[in-house]
C-alpha cells in the first residue's frame, strides 16, 4: 500500500541521481524522494583522495559484483566494482576526470541520439565544473564539481612525456578541451584537497532543501506499474516492505547493472527470460542487452629507485599525511600517485583514439612500511592500456526474482580477437616501454609479480609479464592470459532500441532512465 506520494522518485544516489536531486529540488513546489541502497558517505577514506587505496583493497562501500566466468579469458571472473553509498561509484572510484572524445558524442547524434552531440553537451560540462586551471571556451569556472590537474611531482611522468615526444606521439595540454589525442597530465575530481564526488558536489547542497527526502539503506525491489505507466516504487528498509507513489515520474538511475535489474524485476525486459525466473512480463523490451565495457590490462615493471610516493608510504609519514589531509585538505594524502593519461590511435586510418593509457607511478602491491618492523616492498610502476571502443557485446540477466540476489554479468570479453590485437599494438608503442631512452633511468625490464588480494582472487595469473614488441609479434594470443581487470567506466549503448534519446523507455510512461543501462 502506497503511504506517501512525491512528485518525483529517484532510484539510486549515484552520479546521475545526485545531480537530478539537486536540479529537481530547485523547484520549491516539487517534492522529491531519493532512494539509495547504501549508507551515508561519512567515512574519511571516501573524502581523503589517498583513502581510495583502502576502499579498493577491502571493497568498502562496494556492491561486490563479479562477472560470470569469461570463456575467452581462461574462465576468469572479473571484478565489477560499483559504489553502494551516497555518491555511488563517484565516492569510491579513482577520481579520474575524462569527458570523452567529441567524435563519440557526434557519432551518437548522427545515429539518432538527438541532443547528444558534443556541441549540445559542452555547455553542461562547463556548467557542471569549477576547473582549477581556469574557465575558458572548453572549461567551466563556477560549477559545483571541482576538477584539477594531477599534483604529483614524480619525475617519472615528465620522462614519459619526453618518451612520447621521442616516439613522435603528440602531447596535449588538456585532453578535456580542444584536443583529446596525445599524452597529457591527468585530471581528477578533487577540490580543496577532498574528493569531489557527486554527493559532495550536488547532493549535499540539495539536502538542505525541505522538499528533498533521502532514504538510505533502502533496497528498491520494483517499480509499481499501472498498466504501462510508472506509479511508484516498492522498497525494503529495516526489514519492512514499503511503497511510495510518484505523481509525475519515477527516474531509474541505478547504474549500468542496477538499472536493468530493477526494470526486469518490475516486469520490463525480455519476456522469455522473465518467465524463466518467475516474473510476469508487462512490457517485452531488450533490457540488459548490448552490454559493453572497457577492458584494461596491467603492465607492471620494477622501478630502479624508489619514487616519492614509495617514500611517503612509511607509516609515520603517511599517518601524519592522512591526518593533515582529513583536517586541513593539504599534504601528500591529497595527491593521487597517477599523473599521466594518453589517448592514442593504434592505426592511422581510424577517426578517434582507440586506446587510453593510464600511468601509475607506484607498484600495485605497495603497502605501509617502517624500518625494522615491516620492510617495504620493492617499488614499481605500471601502464594500463584500456580499450576505448570494444566490439564485445554482453548482457545483464537476473539470477532470480529476488532483488537481494546479484545479477548475472556476462561480458563475452575477447569474443572477437580485435580486443587482444588492439591492446597488443598499444603496448608496443615505444613511448610505453621502459626501454625508451627517456625512461631508462626509471624502470628495468624485470616484470613484477601481479598481486593477489581478497578483492582480486581470480583476476591475476601466476605471472604478469609485460608483452613488448617481440612478444606482441610472436605470441599475441597470450593476451588472453595476461592480467586483465575490469574498471569502473561503463560504455552504455550506441543504438538503444528500448530507450529514446529523451531517456524514456519505449512503451512506458511516467518514467525515465538516467544511468547507462544496456538496451
Amino acid at each position: 500500500m502506497i503511504t506517501n506520494t512525491y512528485d518525483y522518485i529517484i532510484i539510486g544516489a549515484g552520479s546521475a541521481g545526485c545531480v537530478l536531486a539537486n536540479r529537481l529540488t530547485e523547484d520549491e513546489a516539487a517534492q522529491v524522494l531519493l532512494v539509495e541502497a547504501g549508507g551515508r558517505d561519512w567515512h574519511p577514506y571516501i573524502h581523503v583522495p589517498l583513502g581510495m587505496g583502502k576502499l579498493h583493497e577491502r571493497r568498502m562501500f562496494d556492491w561486490g559484483f563479479m562477472t560470470e566466468p569469461e570463456a575467452n579469458l581462461n574462465g576468469r571472473c572479473i571484478e565489477a566494482s560499483r559504489g553502494k553509498v551516497l555518491g555511488g561509484s563517484s565516492s569510491i572510484n579513482v577520481m579520474a576526470y575524462t569527458r570523452g572524445n567529441r567524435g563519440d558524442f557526434d557519432r551518437w547524434a548522427q545515429k539518432g541520439a538527438t541532443g547528444w552531440s558534443y556541441a549540445d553537451v559542452l555547455p553542461y560540462f562547463k556548467r557542471c565544473e569549477t576547473f582549477a586551471g581556469g574557465a575558458n571556451v572548453w572549461r567551466g569556472g563556477s560549477g559545483p564539481l571541482g576538477t584539477e590537474f594531477a599534483k604529483t611531482t614524480d619525475p617519472l611522468y615528465p620522462a614519459w612525456i619526453e618518451a612520447a615526444k621521442a616516439a613522435g606521439i603528440a602531447t596535449t595540454a588538456d585532453y578535456n578541451a580542444a584536443c583529446q589525442e596525445g599524452f597529457g597530465r591527468s585530471q581528477y575530481t578533487i577540490r580543496n584537497g577532498r574528493r569531489s564526488s557527486a554527493a559532495s558536489a550536488f547532493l549535499k547542497p540539495a539536502m538542505r532543501r525541505p522538499n528533498l527526502k533521502v532514504e538510505t539503506r533502502a533496497l528498491v525491489t520494483r517499480v509499481i506499474l499501472r498498466e504501462t505507466s510508472a506509479a511508484g516504487i516498492e522498497y525494503i528498509k529495516n526489514g519492512c516492505v514499503l511503497q511510495a507513489g510518484a505523481a509525475r515520474e519515477v527516474i531509474v538511475s541505478g547504474g549500468a547493472f542496477g538499472t536493468p535489474q530493477i526494470l526486469m524485476l518490475s516486469g520490463i525486459g525480455p519476456a522469455a527470460h522473465l518467465h524463466k525466473v518467475g516474473i510476469n512480463p508487462v512490457i517485452d523490451l531488450p533490457v540488459g542487452r548490448n552490454l559493453q565495457d572497457h577492458l584494461a590490462v596491467f603492465l607492471s615493471f620494477a622501478r630502479s629507485q624508489p619514487g616519492p610516493f614509495h617514500r611517503q608510504m612509511r607509516f609515520d609519514r603517511m599517518a601524519f599525511g592522512m591526518i593533515r589531509a582529513w583536517l586541513f585538505g593539504i599534504g601528500p594524502g591529497t595527491v593521487v600517485p597517477g599523473g599521466l593519461h594518453a589517448f592514442v590511435k593504434t592505426r592511422p586510418e581510424i577517426a578517434v583514439p582507440d586506446i587510453e593509457f593510464m600511468f601509475r607511478g607506484v607498484a600495485t602491491d605497495v603497502h605501509l612500511w617502517f624500518p625494522v618492523i615491516r620492510p617495504p616492498r620493492p617499488d614499481g610502476f605500471a601502464i594500463r592500456p584500456t580499450l576505448l571502443h570494444p566490439d564485445s557485446r554482453g548482457e545483464i540477466l537476473l539470477r532470480s526474482n529476488d532483488a537481494h540476489d546479484p545479477m548475472l554479468i556476462v561480458y563475452n570479453f575477447s569474443q572477437r580477437q580485435t580486443i587482444c590485437r588492439s591492446c597488443a599494438r598499444a603496448s608496443g608503442l615505444p613511448a610505453t616501454s621502459p626501454i625508451s631512452s627517456p625512461l631508462i633511468g626509471f624502470g628495468v625490464l624485470r616484470p613484477r609479480q601481479a598481486p593477489r588480494t581478497r578483492a582480486m582472487p581470480k583476476l591475476m595469473p601466476t605471472s604478469a609479464k609485460p608483452l613488448l614488441r617481440h612478444t606482441i609479434q610472436r605470441q599475441p594470443a597470450r593476451w588472453e592470459q595476461a592480467p586483465m581487470r575490469y574498471w569502473t567506466h561503463r560504455c552504455g549503448c550506441e543504438a538503444p532500441s528500448a530507450c529514446a534519446s529523451s531517456m524514456r523507455p519505449r512503451c512506458l510512461t511516467s518514467s525515465r532512465v538516467t544511468s547507462t543501462p544496456q538496451f
